[in-house]
């Protein structure tokens, strides 16, 4: 608030002002959105959570989701109204126990004015009653809940809270989980975290999962079903769960053979970027139509078509590298998403190298190779792709193509230390692609700026020059028509490709 210096000829008037309260006008709305550039109406301002209490029922014959939200956050500023984002119908909110007066704005805007404004700094309990059929709902022209035939699932990105609960939906604002899920017996629910509880009564069985480490909202999961569960737990004692749609067909047994690895899959991980950063680890396969998977924190989602040719530990290596790269450490804002799939499709040609099936060299040389400088893409930059090519394959493989460029560049002592040094320094934080250019350039006591403009944001492939000085693709830069030989994982590789196409 201004503040000005009255003289003693304006006394009189300003008696009349200072009857106002002067706190008054500070007190303003939050912004409908985060300030994402990709994604305007994504998340809200003014406020931030800290832990989210889902208290859920959900009926698979008739789709009918009812929720009871209870949101633990702060006032970032004096607040006249705030937003949350969801789809489904609200018949009640309160606001530190009192009645608040909503309103919808939009597809997914919940507006929400307290009974009295709020305080910066002011700690907030907002509880949201809410009801509705999740897969009916469309937010831009989709929805992110997918039925089955035994039940529904929410899983997608850059959004999918909104579609079940509500939430500032945006990975810059992090919250840990308790959610409680009732369904008719005989059916699961699975969610991310550990499974703290399970009881039934009355014909429903109460499932109540927690995940007690931040987590962005398109992060958190919910599937019903009838699973077949795994349990398990790694060598330094974390639970192990996978389930299993019961009616997988023939993808079953390719899913199981792949799954089930992701103990031995987290452990090696571990070796390439520290400690794992959660209370569990998992995977699950429900039986949905989609061919896409999802790093979905703790428990990775993975359609059964990922398996359609056969088991592909590829795939989980990809979903359980994010943990690292993606879910502890999150995109600052959406366009920063090569700090996500560049190292997470990198951690696909290092378990390439593990299993001597081509070395992530050899890998980078053929990517070089076989895509001529008039591909389309060339002309994607990974280091800010733009929305509408945020998932384009070249965020992978070129993003993948600037990890190797920075291997060969700094040597692998400091690459390696770079690699586990990235996700304890911004640990259940978020970042942006020039936030680890800068650490690599700590880490390796040089500039490194020139190299990464030119794998991640000239629309251009680099010409053989500037890839043999980056040691790509030597060879075939000294004879061009010498004609790459493909790695032996590069199959298994490429059936990811669609691994986030949405």
């Amino acid at each position: 608030m201004h503040r000005r210096h009255l003289v003693p000829g304006v006394l009189a008037a300003a008696t009349v002002l200072l009857a106002i309260p002067a706190s008054a006008a500070s007190f303003s709305p939050g912004a409908p959105g985060i300030g994402d550039p990709y994604y305007p109406a994504s998340g809200n301002g003014g406020y931030d959570v800290s832990h989210y209490d889902l208290r859920l029922k959900y009926q698979p014959k008739t789709d009918l989701l009812e929720g009871t939200a209870t949101l633990n956050a702060t006032a970032k500023q004096d607040l006249s109204r705030f937003n949350l984002d969801l789809g489904l119908a609200v018949s009640e909110v309160r606001v530190n126990g009192r009645l608040a007066k909503f309103a919808r704005e939009g597809e997914q805007e919940l507006v929400i004015t307290p009974a009295t404004p709020l305080q910066k700094g002011k700690s907030l309990s907002i509880v949201v009653r809410y009801a509705g059929k999740p897969s009916e709902v469309r937010i831009g022209g989709y929805t992110a809940w997918a039925r089955t035939p035994d039940g529904g699932v929410a899983a997608q990105e850059p959004e999918s809270a909104a579609w079940w609960f509500p939430s500032n939906d945006h990975p810059l604002d992090k919250a840990t989980y308790d959610v409680s899920v009732s369904v008719p017996d005989g059916h699961q629910a699975i969610s991310n975290g550990v499974l703290q509880s399970q009881s039934s009564k009355l014909g429903w069985t109460r499932f109540n999962w927690r995940s007690n480490k931040p987590q962005a909202p398109y992060l958190a999961t919910l599937a019903v079903g009838k699973f077949d569960i795994t349990t398990d737990k790694t060598a330094s004692g974390l639970p192990v769960l996978n389930a299993y749609s019961k009616d997988l067909g023939d993808n079953d047994g390719a899913a199981r053979a792949s799954i089930e690895r992701s103990t031995e899959v987290t452990e090696w991980l571990e070796g390439v970027f520290g400690p794992y950063p959660f209370n569990a680890v998992g995977g699950y396969v429900p039986n949905v139509t989609s061919g896409f998977a999802l790093e979905t924190q703790t428990r990775p989602f993975y359609s059964p078509r990922q398996f359609a040719n056969g088991a592909n530990v590829s795939v989980v290596v990809h979903e359980l590298a994010h943990q690292w790269y993606g879910d502890s450490v999150s995109v600052h804002h959406w366009k920063d998403i090569w700090v996500n799939e560049g190292f997470a499709r990198y951690s696909q040609w290092l378990w390439s190298e593990k299993e001597g099936e081509g070395t992530a060299q050899e890998l980078a040389d053929y990517v070089y190779a076989t895509r001529p400088a008039e591909d389309p893409f060339w002309q994607v930059k990974p280091g800010d792709p733009g929305p509408d090519k945020q998932f384009d394959i070249a965020v992978y493989d070129r993003g993948a193509l600037a990890v190797q460029a920075l291997r060969n560049e700094v040597g692998d002592d400091a690459f390696f230390e770079i690699l586990k040094g990235w996700p304890k320094k911004y640990a259940y934080g978020n970042a942006k692609v020039s936030d680890f250019v800068k650490y690599a350039e700590k880490v390796a006591g040089k500039p490194l700026a020139e190299l990464f403009d030119t794998w991640l944001y000239e629309p251009s492939k680099p010409a053989a020059p500037a890839a043999a000085e980056s040691r790509i693709a030597r060879g075939l830069s000294a004879s061009p028509a010498a004609k790459p030989v493909q790695p032996k994982s590069w199959k298994k590789i490429a059936e990811t490709n669609t691994i986030h196409d949405h």
